[in-house]
């Protein structure tokens, strides 16, 4: 307060003296251009792991080598075939296409599910075949099986794993990094993950898995968005020894660069065929949910995961009807009239939201049909569909996984490289 006091007379002082000096006749001025000049900060664009080639290229040439990827598994590069930031110029092609032209000596692309070129309805039985650009065979680890066979890897000296998840624990390319390694760790055969942002890597939230409901939907006891990059995700897998009998994988994983989990990040292409834009992304699992109910969340129209809707929903004014299109061949509730909310345009959610499945649960005519029973797997436990039974609310429903939530954080900080 005395500071005050005594700048204030001096200020006071200051403006009389100016003034006074301003009644004086100025001498005139020439008229000048003020030219003012910024300095802007230009943010550098994210590379994903398959941008970083001088890092895994000596890693893989003069070595006979499998690629586990989809149509996300791209590198843009430029007119000399290197690696070039999009925003410079560069063109998207596959690692694949890219890693022959560098000359390494891809032997086998082995595909997750949906597929390689990624076109699969969730769920389908993805055959093994053969690419047709390149001539190599496609081994799919979502046929007969989704762990590779130690035929299926022979051969080889390295296997390359490229595939942008999502970091839901439902999202089955975790689950496909599960049994790669522990086919390699068992056979031997270093693994090489190009890591890739998480579009929801900000967000850890939801019921940790409970060992019992252990599923290829769920394969380890984390929450529901678990806030890591794939290849952070392999750490773990590794560290905490969740493969067969404790073993690990021999694995190395290329960083992305220019990258913080805070940082927004748009998929460039989509990473399966019901994940159309970064709206869907963010509500997928919040909305996977539905999967276990009577309800749709949108397949077999153009806003999956963006609208949810049901028969025995009341008609509040939004409507759909669901009908076959890529992805969804027969999609649930095909052709029937379903209502609901359509959720395209909300703001982005910054945690898992509960609120859309318990109002469709509360508006349900007969509740006794609403819940099927994979919503048990998805939820990874009981408890969820007993909570929401039995009328609790979204803040008492949550304040259960807190204290879980904090365990796994701790368990999370080990293995973060963001």
């Amino acid at each position: 307060m005395r500071k005050i006091q005594l700048i204030l007379p001096i200020l006071l002082l200051a403006f009389a003296t100016s003034c006074k000096s301003n009644n004086k006749p100025q001498p005139k001025k020439q008229k000048e251009n003020v030219v003012f000049s910024f300095t802007y900060k230009m943010v550098p664009e994210i590379k994903p792991g398959a941008q970083n080639a001088k890092v895994y290229l000596p890693l893989l040439q003069g070595k006979n080598v499998g690629v586990v990827t989809n149509q996300t598994g791209i590198v843009t590069v430029g007119d000399d075939g290197n690696p070039k930031a999009k925003a410079d110029g560069g063109k998207a092609i596959s690692v694949v296409d890219f890693l022959l032209s560098q000359h390494v000596s891809v032997t086998k692309i082995f595909a997750p599910e949906h597929g390689f070129r990624g076109t699969g309805d969730a769920g389908e039985h993805i055959l093994d075949g053969k690419d047709t650009k390149t001539g190599l065979p496609i081994i799919s680890l979502y046929g007969d099986n989704k762990k590779p066979k130690p035929e299926q890897l022979s051969g080889l000296d390295v296997v390359v794993f490229d595939l942008q998840d999502v970091g839901a624990r439902f999202y089955t390319y975790i689950s496909t990094l599960h049994y790669l390694m522990e086919a390699c760790a068992e056979n031997n055969i270093p693994l090489v993950v190009f890591d890739r942002p998480n579009p929801n890597g900000s967000i850890v939230d939801g019921p940790i898995l409970e060992k019992e409901f252990t599923s290829f939907v769920g394969m380890h006891p984390i929450p529901v968005l678990h806030g890591l990059t794939i290849g952070e995700y392999g750490k773990m897998i590794n560290g905490e020894k969740w493969l067969k009998n404790g073993i690990q994988c021999h694995l190395t994983v290329i960083p992305c660069l220019d990258y913080k989990r805070t940082m927004d990040y748009s998929l460039p292409v989509r990473p399966s065929p019901n994940l159309p834009n970064d709206q869907a992304i963010n509500l997928y699992a919040s909305l996977c949910f539905f999967e276990g109910t009577n309800v749709s969340l949108g397949r077999g129209t153009n806003k999956q995961f963006q609208v949810y809707g049901s028969p025995d929903l009341p008609d509040t004014g939004f409507s759909f009807v669901p009908q076959p299109n890529e992805g969804a061949k027969e999609p649930p509730l095909k052709g029937k009239t379903c209502y609901g909310e359509d959720l395209s345009a909300v703001p982005k959610v910054t945690q898992l939201e509960l609120k859309w499945l318990i109002r469709a649960y509360t508006n349900t005519k007969d509740k006794s049909k609403f819940f099927i029973p994979f919503f048990t797997k998805l939820a990874g436990t009981k408890k969820l569909q007993q909570q929401i039974e039995d009328g609790m609310t979204e803040d008492e429903i949550r304040s259960s996984w807190q204290k879980g939530l904090e365990r796994f954080k701790k368990i999370r900080k080990l293995y973060e490289l963001y």
